[in-house]
């Protein structure tokens, strides 16, 4: 740790904010409230497609990585946001969640060695049997 971040905020180590060289980090970022909800929740289901996409071994060098219980887990997730909030963010953005989601759990299903009984498999919970 530096000897800036123990003194406590930027400027009181006897330089002012900016002046080290780095950005001042309140620049850098945008304030929480100014980010629409839309925004927010499609971030955190590409994030989850993501994870979920790398735990079925659907990246390069995918098998190494493989997990299908992390897998079920982040689509488990993925269907309950995009189901409770489809109504809230519209069918522009609420549809292309749907597909991903669909894949994602297509892709679980050929990826098990012993399938989920329709209805059964993750986050059908919330979005019915998906069948191919």
């Amino acid at each position: 740790m530096s000897d800036s971040a123990s003194t406590g905020p930027a400027g009181s180590a006897g330089g002012s904010p900016g002046t080290s060289g780095t950005p001042d980090f309140d620049s850098m970022t945008r304030d929480i409230a100014d980010v629409p909800a839309v925004e927010v929740i499609t971030t955190v289901a590409v994030h989850l497609m993501s994870s979920a996409a790398v735990n079925l071994g659907l990246s390069e060098g995918g098998e190494e990585h493989r997990d299908l219980d992390e897998a079920r887990k982040l689509i488990h997730a993925l269907a309950g946001l995009v189901s409770a909030s489809a109504t809230e963010i519209g069918t522009y953005h609420a549809a292309p969640l749907r597909d991903g989601l669909k894949s994602l759990q297509l892709a679980f299903r050929e990826a098990s060695a012993v399938p989920d009984e329709p209805g059964q498999g993750p986050g059908e919970k919330f979005t019915g049997p998906v069948i191919g």
